[in-house]
């Protein structure tokens, strides 16, 4: 099973990501390490990302994905995986890829966002990350406020997962 705690920048994909890692005991990878270094620098000046920036982000995070599971590992990754296509690109079809839609407030966002330190993201990015979100609906992802502790998204991942 391949896990993939998605949602706008703020939603706490990384700590919800090792959260369930550690609880799963698996590897955890952060699809930021997979931006090349153009992205990055694009995303610290403000500058939002096209489709084009993105596809081939998301296909490295597929190779990974595809990697983990030729090993035969559970895995949870992280990734944005904003658009339908792109979280289309990352399961290829797949059915042991779940995705977990951390799901947020803007103001919520914007106040994680705002105390964040040491991160190359723009928070005037938010705004052209929440116009370019396509939320997943129930068939497509586990959905979890952020408004719940860490450890309560936890629960509430791991409990759904035993049902599907």
């Amino acid at each position: 099973m391949i896990l993939i705690a998605m949602g706008v920048s703020g939603a706490g994909k990384s700590l919800i990501g090792e959260l369930l890692a550690e609880r799963l005991h698996c590897s955890f990878t952060d699809g930021d390490a997979f931006h090349s270094a153009a992205n990055k620098e694009k995303m610290h000046k403000g500058i939002p990302l096209t489709d084009e920036d993105r596809w081939p982000w998301l296909k490295t995070i597929r190779a990974a994905i595809e990697e983990k599971q030729g090993a035969g590992e559970t895995a949870v990754f992280t990734c944005s995986s904003l658009k339908r296509s792109y979280r289309d690109v990352l399961r290829e079809n797949d059915k042991d890829v779940c995705f977990v839609y951390l799901e947020g407030s803007f103001e919520v966002l914007h106040d994680r966002l705002g105390s964040r330190t040491g991160h190359f993201f723009d928070p005037s990015l938010l705004k052209s990350q929440l116009e370019t979100l396509e939320p997943p609906g129930e068939d497509e992802a586990i959905i979890v406020s952020i408004e719940h502790t860490p450890e309560e998204i936890v629960d509430i991942v791991i409990e759904e997962l035993k049902t599907r």
